[in-house]
């Protein structure tokens, strides 16, 4: 994916239609849910790989080290899921039989890190559990080649089936309207789930591309071949589009379901789903759209079950006058049906614009939203015009766990037993029993450890009294003076984030 290439072309788009800046009349407000810092908040990061060519300048020890510290930061900017591009044109930042290394990597596609025994996948989904966040392995499904002008390697599914690809503008796809390419995005997905320890597979707003000016997509040889079987008459190519994507995420969810019951499948789709124009029902706005531009009934899947989570990407500012952040992000609350739902935020348009803090809120205060995602995790660990420091101190100030997947289990975990005080020469902790197994998603993966002080009631839907969240079962207590007096209460939750009660135990720090 290439949010900064599609940006550009969405804000164009918005622009010969109606025009960009002016300002316009918001929406009212959305009900409110809740004040105050939120204990149950997802509060992702997107990190992209296509594009990117310093990975290709590090070793494999040096990217060990760049992965750790990239972890750090973001726990430390009090981000709980990050959402971190493995597939990105058809190739692997991970050991695939499946297709090769990608030229994100080490600079060539094909060629292997430095290190044989060097798995990118692994130490990211480590040390990101290692602070207690979700992973969420993102993958563009349909798109093998993001310039038609880099070269493929030997291995790359294309020189075996370049029957079923399809160049469009300058970039290589495979095929939609094929049901073998379905079988074998799914198939790759099969391999990641089984193999890593991944809480999600995630796909972003790449399905069909986004339209080339003048040039049509060339699927008119799959259409003649699989539309009549399916029932689709000349005149309903759009239709077929759409039902080949549909067909595409209701097989990525049953694989997914069927390879790890508790590993989700969310998505990340354009920002606008129809405009009123086109459809009653659509949100007052006026640009690109997902259902009649990309072919992506995203509105269908959630309805369906078909994904877990929804992201929808509000990049624009308040007031814009084709697409108002404020009526998107009410139009999108009036349509969640249920499912947990988070708002994609722009950090560089929002910073610019001295809107974070005030988008932040109005997701905070609506009915039916989940959280947020931030595009992108480069500027967070960069400190881009102080983001980072705004997150710690205000928008973040206190940890959040992520939304708990109620609709896939409302189970809840054991209490965590053998809570104990323990001293050794060099350290002060807590330590208790600690019996994950990764097989059984209702059984602790986590622990949350909150903080009281002495004579304050013990109560954990308060965000301000965690102090972290763990796959550990110990916890290096501070040191005080040896007088203050504090009561510590630790959770356990399972692979859906369902939380169990607290265990307490008095301490003197």
């Amino acid at each position: 994916m290439n949010h900064l290439l599609r940006l550009a072309s969405l804000i164009l788009t918005a622009a010969l239609i109606s025009g960009c800046g002016a300002s316009r009349k918001s929406a009212a407000p959305i009900p409110s849910r809740a004040d105050g810092p939120p204990k149950r908040e997802f509060r992702g990061v997107w990190v992209h790989t296509v594009g990117q060519t310093h990975y290709s300048r590090m070793s494999s020890a040096e990217m060990k080290h760049y992965f750790a510290d990239m972890m750090r930061k973001f726990d430390e900017a009090g981000i709980n899921a990050v959402i971190f591009q493995i597939r990105p044109e058809a190739d692997a930042f991970y050991r695939s039989e499946l297709e090769p290394w990608s030229r994100y990597l080490t600079g060539e596609q094909g060629r292997a890190p430095d290190d044989p025994s060097f798995d990118p996948l692994t130490v990211i989904i480590d040390e990101c559990h290692k602070h207690g966040m979700e992973f969420h392995a993102w993958l563009n499904p349909y798109r093998a080649k993001n310039s038609i002008y880099s070269d493929l390697a030997e291995s790359h599914i294309y020189w075996r089936h370049p029957e079923r690809f399809i160049r469009y503008g300058t970039q290589l796809f495979f095929d939609p309207g094929r049901p073998e390419n379905r079988n074998f995005i799914c198939r790759v997905i099969r391999d990641i789930v089984k193999r890593y320890d991944v809480d999600a597979i995630h796909m972003d707003d790449y399905f069909y591309p986004y339209p080339v000016a003048g040039e049509s997509f060339p699927d008119s040889s799959s259409f003649a071949k699989y539309a009549p079987r399916q029932g689709f008459t000349p005149a309903q190519r759009d239709d077929w589009r759409r039902n080949n994507v549909n067909l595409l995420i209701r097989q990525v969810k049953r694989t997914v379901t069927a390879t790890k019951r508790w590993v989700r499948f969310g998505v990340s789709p354009f920002g606008i789903y129809r405009n009123r124009w086109s459809d009653p029902s659509g949100s007052d706005t006026n640009g690109l759209q997902n259902y009649d531009d990309l072919y992506a009934d995203i509105k269908l899947w959630v309805e369906k079950g078909w994904v877990d989570y929804n992201i929808p990407q509000l990049y624009w500012e308040i007031g814009h006058r084709a697409a108002d952040y404020t009526t998107l992000l009410q139009w999108w609350n009036d349509n969640s049906a249920g499912r947990p739902l988070i708002i994609g935020q722009d950090l560089k348009r929002s910073i610019d614009r001295n809107e974070l803090e005030t988008k932040i809120r109005r997701t905070r205060e609506a009915s039916s939203i989940h959280g947020n995602c931030y595009w992108y995790g480069y500027q967070i660990l960069d400190n881009f015009a102080g983001v980072t420091d705004m997150l710690k101190t205000d928008i973040h100030r206190t940890k959040a766990l992520p939304p708990a997947f109620t609709h896939m289990s409302k189970g809840t975990p054991p209490a965590v037993k053998k809570l104990k005080e323990r001293y050794t020469r060099e350290t002060h902790a807590l330590t208790w029993d600690h019996k994950k197994t990764p097989s059984k998603p209702g059984s602790a993966q986590r622990f949350v450890i909150y903080r009281f002080r002495q004579g304050e009631k013990v109560d954990i839907s308060r965000a301000e009294n965690i102090v972290k969240i763990t796959p550990d079962n110990i916890y290096i207590l501070p040191y005080e003076g040896g007088k203050t007096g504090y009561t510590y209460a630790v959770t356990a939750l399972d692979a859906f984030q369902n939380e169990s009660k607290p265990t307490k135990i008095k301490i003197t720090l």
